[in-house]
């Protein structure tokens, strides 16, 4: 039922898309197109077809939300996810976070000589 709501939900965000790029700009954010009049009365005109259609797809688009937000509610496990880190503790072995310093040098050879042995104190 979630994928169902989830592919109506996402055809719905396309076609809403698509409704508004066809419809004519009216002026008010690029200050394009909307026509002369000087701006001071201006008169709205009836509700078009795609203006109705818009309205209709922003409505339906915000009920698949919700629905969508439903879902995710009643499947989510109760409780935090803080809970969830912590009954995982006990499960993870002890493991330093950094390394002892024998394990920073690499083996010795025990040749002499080397480039990374060093000089004795005698």
């Amino acid at each position: 039922m979630e994928n169902v709501v989830l592919i109506i939900h996402l055809i719905l965000a396309l076609s809403l898309i698509g409704v508004v790029l066809l419809q004519r700009s009216e002026g008010g954010g690029l200050g394009m197109g909307g026509g002369g009049g000087g701006g001071v009365v201006n008169t709205r005109s009836a509700g078009t077809a795609l203006g109705k259609v818009t309205w209709m797809l922003a409505i339906a688009f915000i009920a698949t939300s919700l629905t969508l937000t439903i879902f995710a509610a009643q499947n989510s496990a109760s409780g935090s996810v803080l809970d969830r880190i912590g009954a995982g503790r006990g499960a993870v072995s002890e493991v330093p976070l950094l390394p002892s310093g024998d394990a920073l040098l690499p083996p010795s050879t025990g040749e002499t000589g080397g480039a990374l042995d060093l000089p004795s104190a005698d």
